[in-house]
């Protein structure tokens, strides 16, 4: 099982290298890629997962992602490195719930996510994000309705808060 579990790793780790992130931490330079292509993707399907988290914010600073296929509820776990020192809890939430809206949106059977940026980590589930934002995920059709959205919401800093003390 283990060497089961180092083959996807290191496949995934392959296939994030191929595939040549050249985005800027801030989310999407791929202007030409339409990131909802990826709707209706599923947690087995490595390329679309990694294709996906390559245009969400601080996609550079990605290191790694774990998929959790075996047991329901399914889920992943996202690592990044080198974020600058300069960033503060706050912006390590912001990005936790921006990814988090797109990874759930994009991918019909993630329930969940964790975002471990080394020294700050949040896991968030689909259901309680949807009970925050009052709005069903799949709903959202297209990139430039869901940015919208998300932003209107992190512009509240005391219901961003709300959300991780829950």
């Amino acid at each position: 099982m283990k060497k089961i579990t180092r083959y996807i790793f290191f496949s995934l780790l392959l296939i994030f290298f191929l595939n040549g992130c050249d985005s800027n931490s801030a989310g999407n330079d791929n202007k030409g890629e339409d990131i909802f292509q990826y709707k209706g993707s599923v947690i087995g399907d490595n390329n679309a997962v990694i294709d996906i988290i390559g245009q969400l914010q601080h996609n550079t600073e990605f290191q790694e992602v774990s998929l959790e296929t075996k047991t329901k509820p399914y889920g992943l776990t996202l690592n990044y490195e080198n974020i600058e020192a300069t960033m503060i809890e706050k912006e390590y939430k912001e990005t936790t719930v921006y990814n988090a809206a797109f990874l759930f949106v994009l991918i019909d059977n993630a329930e969940w996510a964790t975002f471990n940026f080394g020294d700050h980590k949040y896991k968030i589930t689909k259901s309680k994000l949807q009970d925050w934002y009052g709005k069903e995920l799949n709903e959202f059709t297209n990139e430039e309705e869901l940015k919208a959205f998300v932003q209107e919401q992190l512009k509240d800093e005391s219901k961003v808060s709300q959300l991780f003390t829950n």
